[in-house]
């Protein structure tokens, strides 16, 4: 990164669709093919060559887990970060999991030696049970981790895009988003 600061940003698409070093894939525990964002990366990935991977990774993964595969098709990205995601079906005050879902992913992306990543609103989709408002609080547990991460490392640069897909998930993270760093 040219001038060695860190920086977030929240925008409209696909975190499968940003030119990064590391896309992160919404996981489940078994790192299997799903639905979603994780069927798009797997897809644009190569199904084959990502199951391959993801299958001599140890699991089934805890909640908050964040394990790196290379991106094998994706041409936008160097590698994948799959976190998993809490399922606030099964687990619905799961709050400190999906801080750690983001926290963990970005110090694999370090521990790997990236500087830059794509999120999805991890755990808004499916895994969000009747949560009130799952992109407000995915997006808010993405800037506290994003907050404790340049605390923890701040001689560690990243370059943090946090991606919201659909217009509503869009305008409720930006909500947030804005009074977090505007408020």
């Amino acid at each position: 990164m040219e001038d060695n600061k860190s920086r977030i940003q929240l925008v409209k698409g696909s975190c499968a669709d940003q030119v990064v070093d590391a896309v992160v894939n919404a996981a489940n525990s078994g790192l299997w093919e799903g639905g979603g964002i994780c069927g798009v990366i797997f897809s644009k990935a190569g199904s084959v060559d990502l199951t391959n991977a993801c299958s001599k990774i140890k699991t089934p993964l805890n909640d908050g887990d964040a394990v790196i595969t290379p991106a094998f098709n994706l041409k936008n990205a160097r590698a994948i970060i799959h976190a998993v995601g809490p399922d606030f079906r099964r687990t619905p005050m799961a709050f400190k999991e999906l801080f750690d879902a983001y926290y963990n992913s970005l110090v694999t992306l370090k521990d790997n030696g990236y500087h830059s990543i794509s999120f999805p609103l991890i755990s808004s989709g499916i895994f969000a049970g009747s949560l009130k408002e799952p992109a407000t609080e995915s997006a808010n547990q993405c800037c506290r981790a994003y907050k404790r991460f340049v605390e923890d490392y701040p001689d560690y640069p990243v370059d943090v895009t946090l991606c919201a897909y659909g217009a509503n998930e869009m305008i409720d993270a930006k909500k947030m988003f804005d009074s977090y760093f505007n408020g």
